[in-house]
């Protein structure tokens, strides 16, 4: 996937990011990353989702549900470009569970298979089967009977980070298309999400060297993440392309996306903001001028902001069916 560009920048993703790709295609990474475990105290529990794939689901409550009130579900995937991190991750983990209190909400944080050893589409395949999980719970499918007790399902949002909005964005698409009654998606979340192009945009040749996601890091992941031999025009990185899944973007409903000014990925960001307002979906575009990528993951005070947005944004999906 080489650019003319390329050579510009000099930056060794593979040694930034710890990692080693090996001969067989696996990739070794980091170990070990931080990770949180579930307990009684912080009200989360792990669930297997497909044991055959290796993939569970981590559910949050609040620590102080409302009283006989129902909760919206959000149906969570969180970032690493594809190729890093998982559910239990302490970054994506405490931010869930503050989301969870602060909404408040049920949330469904899904550990979904990584590339290369499972390149896309499989990410979003198992986003398919966490909401079919979802929807049968719904139907009294599952033994998760607290779950049933706290969640309203005409209620449920597909949210993710970085390359986790990527997947709520393409698995939205797809559970838009389908009968998944009595669940009810009322709206997609998408931070930061990620996505990309063969085309250099003005973002991504100002922060080339970004010391949070560089340039090189961003080829190096698509690279890893897309359909052996397909580039970042691929419609799973480039919405803009003309491929099956954008003969669907008129069924979505709404969407919040956030948009940090310090983000490589800020100009795909909102051409993509553009792009779904032009197929006449309602947008709810959240732009901060400064930050960057991941910003709350690293500083978790800066979540504040975005969940009062997020509030804010799911008060005016209560009409959308």
């Amino acid at each position: 996937m080489a650019d003319e560009d390329q050579s510009l920048d000099p930056i060794n993703p593979y040694k930034l990011l710890s990692i080693f790709h090996n001969s067989d295609g696996t990739l070794t990474r980091p170990d070990p990353i931080p990770y949180s475990t579930t307990t009684l105290d912080n009200f989360a529990k792990d669930i297997p989702l497909n044991t055959a794939n290796k993939t569970s689901l981590r559910l949050f409550r609040p620590i102080h549900p409302p009283f006989n009130e129902k909760l919206p579900i959000v149906i969570y995937f969180h970032g690493g470009g594809f190729i890093l991190c998982s559910a239990s991750t302490t970054g994506f983990h405490n931010f869930c569970a503050s989301m969870s209190n602060k909404f408040p909400a049920l949330i469904v944080s899904v550990d979904y298979r990584l590339a290369p050893e499972n390149r896309l589409p499989l990410a979003y395949d198992d986003a398919m089967e966490a909401i079919s999980w979802v929807q049968n719970q719904a139907l009294n499918m599952n033994g998760e009977q607290w779950f049933n007790d706290l969640a309203d399902f005409s209620k449920c949002y597909l949210m993710g980070c970085s390359s986790g909005g990527n997947i709520a964005y393409h698995a939205g698409l797809r559970a838009m298309a389908l009968n998944i009654k009595p669940l009810v998606i009322r709206g997609l979340v998408l931070n930061q999400p990620f996505f990309g192009g063969c085309k250099r945009t003005d973002s991504e040749l100002r922060l080339m060297n970004d010391k949070i996601l560089p340039l090189a890091v961003t080829d190096m992941m698509w690279e890893l993440a897309l359909p052996n031999g397909c580039d970042r025009d691929h419609e799973y990185s480039n919405p803009m392309v003309d491929g099956n899944c954008n003969k669907m973007i008129n069924l979505l409903g709404k969407c919040f996306v956030s948009v940090r000014g310090g983000d490589i990925l800020m100009d795909h960001q909102m051409e993509f903001v553009r792009m779904l307002e032009g197929k006449g979906v309602y947008v709810v575009t959240w732009l901060e001028e400064g930050g960057y990528h991941g910003m709350e993951l690293f500083e978790p005070l800066k979540a504040e902001p975005l969940f009062v947005a997020l509030k804010d944004f799911v008060c005016s999906c209560k009409g959308n069916k």
